[in-house]
Order: structure tokens, then C-alpha cells, then sequence
């Protein structure tokens, strides 16, 4: 057996979950065949927070201002000397920022492939990256979408971007670690804080205005009379959350909406909820989906390309940026019996089986690896 292939996986921001894409990618690689170190531009974990699986993790620790404008130079020179200290076999780059950096260096390296992965829409709407991408691409390039629309969006807006260079590897969560983790409905609740008598429309993700939450508090304020057992929980932190305080204030739905700030392993917490709800504008494929399906729970997702195919027969699905849409969907969950709730959940579980296997997400990445390195 000859020496381990040596693969470099770089992000921007350290957030470390056992269900992340970066770490699934970590999995499919044989230890015994690759070496494969974790490297972060910003951020490190503090005491007791997860580290990933990589044989190595690396912590830049950076600022925010060192990425941009003429700073950004000294980084980039930084994430040189590293690469060629430790000659990677190869790189994959988690979103546009460590990409960019990555092909701003690449014909400086003697590395033999890159991997750019594109979690969402985006990265390339403003011309000057549509052009360094075309510049500086060359045949050791791929581009990956995380879903069919994302890697549409990639080949429509970059000119080097081709149905031979740019694919797709849908998303997809190790079911069977997923489920060792989570906690009963019971436990989930206690932990949480959560009432037991009440029926809880629950979402995870960043506070931002993509994901929908401002929706999510309008759609329950039209439910609240009528449904007083009706609470929307979110579990997930970011710069909206002044603006959502001030709405529950707004409209009184202090009695209806826990936000639940950040937990780490959030998927551990799913079953806590009765419903997952998931009123994104703009997604690439959403873990947070597929953790919601992992619960054995239904789920509303709004009518966007990334989220419609993928619940539409199952769950509901509501128009996006939509309050009284999602009301409507939200209402639908409320009054049906629960043995039809715990049906409708057995539903989405077995589509997650079926349409996300953790294998063939695995295999996936693990090939194509192997084609780039021959």
C-alpha cells in the first residue's frame, strides 16, 4: 500500500456538527487511504465544543478584516506557505470564500485537484467572481451543488462551468448516528424548556431573514386565538434576533414563540417538535430539512426549488415569503388526529431512507476523489 493521499478540507467559519457535509465528506474517505485535515479561516472552538473527525484541525483564527481588501493578501499567503508545507493532494473548499482563495493559489500549487462546494445560491451573481472563476479555473477544477437547482445555478452563471466540471451530490445525514443522538419527545421538551401540553411548530437554523422565522411569527399570530395550544420554537442564533424579539413584543406572542438560542448537536432535539417548519426564501439542499425528516415528523417547507421537490406528497408546502399560506399548512397539522400526525411522520421518515442515503452520498464524493487523483 502506498502513502495516504493527503486532502485538505478548507472552510470559512469553525461549526463543527456531526451532520455536517464537511464532516460526512471525512467518512467517506478509508482511513486507511487518506489523511484528511480540517482547516478553518475563522473562528475556534472553546472549551468543550466538538472538534472535527480529521486526522488534523487547523484554526487560522482570522478576522474578519484580514479577508478583505488588501489584508486579504497576507491570509492568502499564510494559506500558501501551508499548503505547500504539507504538499495536500488535494483541497475541497466549502463555499465561495475559501474557494476564492483556493484559485487565487492554485497555479502556485503543485496540487492535483480541487473541490469547490456550493451549499446554496449566489456565490457568483456578481460579475467580478463569474470572471476570477473564469480566469483562473483550469481542468484540475470541480464544482459541486449540494442539490440539481444549485448546480444549475453554478453552469447558467459561470461561462467555465460545464456538465462535465460542475455535478451534483445531493445532501444527505447518517441516519444511524443521527438517531443514536436524538432525545425522546419527553426529554427533548424537559432540556429545552418546552411545555408538554402544548403542539410546537419547531425549525433549526441560522437568525437570518432568508430562513423565514419573521414569517413564521406573522403565520402564528393568525393562529393563536384559535389555536392557543399552538407555539412556534426555534433553535438556532444570528443577527435577526433583536428584530425578533421586538416582533414577538409587537404582537404579543410571548405566550407562543421560545426561542431557543444556539444548541449544540441541535438535531439531538428534533423529535421536541410536532411539526418541523421550514419557511426558507433561498436554500441550497437543508440539512435542517433532512434532520426534520430524521425525526419521524412532518414537515412544511415553502414552494422553492430546493425544498418543494423534495416534501411535495409528503409534507405541506407553503409560498414562500407567505404568512397565510404558511398559516393555512400550519392549521392543516393542527387538527388532525394524532395517529395521522404520527403517520404522516412515519412518511417523511421513509422518504429520507429512500431519496438520502448516506452511502451513496459517500460513494459519491469518495469516486470522484479517486477519478481526480489517478
Amino acid at each position: 500500500m502506498g502513502s495516504k493521499k493527503r486532502i485538505l478540507q478548507l472552510q470559512n467559519s469553525y461549526n463543527v456538527m456531526s451532520s455536517d457535509l464537511a464532516e460526512q465528506i471525512i467518512k467517506a474517505l478509508p482511513e486507511d487511504q487518506y489523511e484528511v485535515t480540517t482547516a478553518f479561516l475563522k473562528g475556534k472552538p472553546k472549551s468543550g465544543q466538538p472538534e472535527s473527525a480529521a486526522s488534523k484541525s487547523v484554526y487560522f483564527d482570522f478576522e474578519q478584516k484580514q479577508l478583505k481588501g488588501y489584508r486579504r493578501y497576507f491570509a492568502t499567503r499564510k494559506i500558501q506557505a501551508f499548503c505547500e508545507e504539507n504538499n495536500f493532494d488535494a483541497v475541497i473548499c466549502h463555499r465561495f470564500k475559501p474557494t476564492h482563495m483556493m484559485l487565487n493559489l492554485c497555479r502556485k500549487l503543485t496540487t492535483k485537484a480541487f473541490i469547490s462546494i456550493a451549499h446554496g445560491f449566489g456565490d457568483y451573481d456578481r460579475t467580478y467572481r463569474q470572471k476570477l472563476a473564469d480566469k483562473l479555473m483550469d481542468n484540475r477544477w470541480r464544482f459541486i451543488g449540494v442539490s440539481e437547482p444549485v448546480r444549475r445555478y453554478l453552469v447558467d452563471t459561470v461561462s467555465n462551468m460545464n456538465d462535465y466540471n460542475t455535478v451534483t451530490i445531493s445532501n444527505a445525514i447518517d441516519l444511524e448516528q443521527s438517531l443514536s443522538i436524538q432525545l425522546t419527545r419527553e426529554d427533548a421538551r424537559k432540556k429545552l424548556n418546552l411545555p408538554e401540553d402544548r403542539f410546537i411548530f419547531g425549525t433549526i437554523g441560522r437568525m437570518v431573514e432568508i430562513k423565514g422565522h419573521a414569517v413564521m411569527l406573522n403565520a402564528i399570530h393568525q393562529l393563536k386565538e384559535q389555536y392557543p395550544q399552538a407555539v412556534v420554537a426555534i433553535i438556532g442564533w444570528g443577527e435577526e434576533e433583536e428584530n425578533l424579539k421586538q416582533q414577538i413584543q409587537t404582537l404579543g406572542l410571548e405566550n407562543h414563540v421560545r426561542l431557543l438560542g444556539k444548541q449544540e448537536e441541535a438535531i439531538r432535539f428534533v423529535r421536541a417538535f410536532d411539526v418541523f417548519c421550514l419557511p426558507s426564501f433561498t436554500e441550497g439542499l437543508p440539512l435542517a430539512l433532512l434532520e426534520g425528516m430524521s425525526g419521524a415528523i412532518p414537515v412544511i417547507g415553502s414552494d422553492i426549488d430546493t425544498i418543494k421537490p423534495y416534501i411535495e406528497g409528503l409534507g405541506q408546502v407553503c409560498k414562500v415569503k407567505d404568512p397565510v399560506s404558511l398559516a393555512a399548512s400550519m392549521e392543516y397539522f393542527l387538527n388532525l388526529p394524532d395517529d395521522q400526525l404520527h403517520e404522516e411522520g412515519q412518511k417523511h421518515f421513509q422518504a429520507l431512507k429512500t431519496r438520502h442515503n448516506i452511502n451513496d452520498f459517500r460513494r459519491a464524493y469518495r469516486e470522484l476523489l479517486e477519478s481526480m487523483l489517478k
